[in-house]
């Protein structure tokens, strides 16, 4: 993992000021399954929950899927823009993935662009961060266990313990 130094005052999530004043800033990198689509993130993804509706797990191929919010600015593409593609899974939330060998990357709203809903697994740098809520337990896979303490909903999380930055009442 990355480190960016750089003068400032602002001490935001995810970063912190070293002894010179500077901020340092965690730069988390991702990838997909080919190599072929490269990022780098100048932020830290926030909270997140593992999500177990039938649309996630179909875009994902798995059992439930874990997605956290970043800010599109804070999101860079080192390479392969070329590579993603966008489907429109739903009215409004587009999910984008390499076309190469169709890694889920991250995902957006129409009416909230400005935020991307990453796909966890496709980070190569260590994050920390452990999932607040499972949610849409309604819709999940009868043969996947929940098998954790952690917080179960039928639908969404509730705000005041997961809030859903750039998500809206579709899944």
């Amino acid at each position: 993992m990355a480190i960016l130094r750089r003068p400032d005052t602002d001490r935001g999530a995810g970063s912190r000021q070293d002894a010179g004043g500077c901020k340092e800033t965690k730069v988390f990198e991702g990838s997909c399954l080919c190599g072929g689509i490269r990022y780098r993130l100048s932020a830290e993804p926030g909270d997140f929950g593992y999500c177990h509706c039938a649309s996630c797990r179909k875009a994902g191929g798995a059992g439930h899927s874990a997605n956290a919010p970043i800010g599109r600015a804070d999101f860079h593409l080192e390479h392969g823009a070329a590579l993603l593609r966008e489907y429109e899974s739903s009215p409004g939330k587009f999910r984008v993935f390499c076309g190469h060998c169709g890694s889920p990357i991250y995902a957006y709203l129409g009416a909230a662009p400005d935020v991307l809903r990453l796909r966890l697994g496709s980070l190569d740098t260590p994050f920390l961060r452990q999932p607040l809520a499972h949610t849409w337990v309604s819709d999940k896979a009868q043969w996947e266990p929940i098998d954790d303490d952690i917080p179960q909903f039928d639908t969404f999380a509730p705000p005041t313990l997961l809030r859903r930055r750039g998500a809206g009442e579709s899944r």
